[in-house]
């Protein structure tokens, strides 16, 4: 059973006003809960990582409380992403052992979320910068929740260490006039649309 242990625990909240246009009545908000953790398997390639995304789950389960927390509780939140940036020791296969402990933790919080969860992950220094995607909960076809929330950390990862990361929005892009599927118009059926 591989352990992870955190280093360290970072929460992080915009709130978006406008974007050059009109500014809004209540601000769109934006938020990433981040763990730095020791990665078990830096240093050598390990053939059977599947197992160790059940050791993940209660951290995926912890930050999606506390950034749920930050936002002010669940209502409004209607987009979601999940990434991981490893450590120059490790492997980018290391950083996808998020995709069932972070993806599963936000939709078993959020309640209804059909959506896939978005993911982004890459190997990097430390103070290495990751583009989160962000996407509709119940629907992966929702252009105006098409966006991305740029996280990093100055002292993370080291070298054997992985940075898990889940972020949230309540609200679409602001001044969203791309077309494509409104939020109005999701059946929430598929995931798709």
């Amino acid at each position: 059973m591989p352990e992870f242990p955190v280093r360290k625990i970072t929460v992080q909240i915009e709130e978006i006003l406008h974007e050059g246009g009109t500014a809004l009545n209540a601000p769109r908000i934006r938020g990433a809960a981040i763990a730095i953790c020791a990665n078990p398997f830096a240093r050598g390639y390990h053939a059977d990582l599947q197992p160790a995304m059940e050791d993940l789950k209660p951290l995926g389960l912890m930050l999606t409380d506390k950034l749920i927390a930050a936002m002010g509780g669940r209502v409004g939140i209607d987009g979601y992403g999940k990434g991981a940036i490893v450590g120059e020791n490790g492997e980018v296969e290391h950083g996808a052992l998020w995709h069932v402990p972070g993806g599963y933790a936000m939709r078993e919080r959020l309640g209804e979320s059909r959506a896939i969860v978005p993911s982004a992950m890459k190997v990097g220094g430390m103070g290495s910068s990751l583009d989160v995607p962000l996407g509709h909960i119940n629907s992966a076809y929702v252009r105006s929740h098409f966006d991305a929330f740029t996280i990093s950390a100055p002292d993370g990862p080291r070298a054997d260490e992985i940075l898990f990361v889940l972020a949230m929005a309540k609200g679409p892009r602001i001044n969203s006039r791309m077309g494509g599927l409104e939020v109005w118009q999701v059946k929430g059926e598929d995931g798709l649309r």
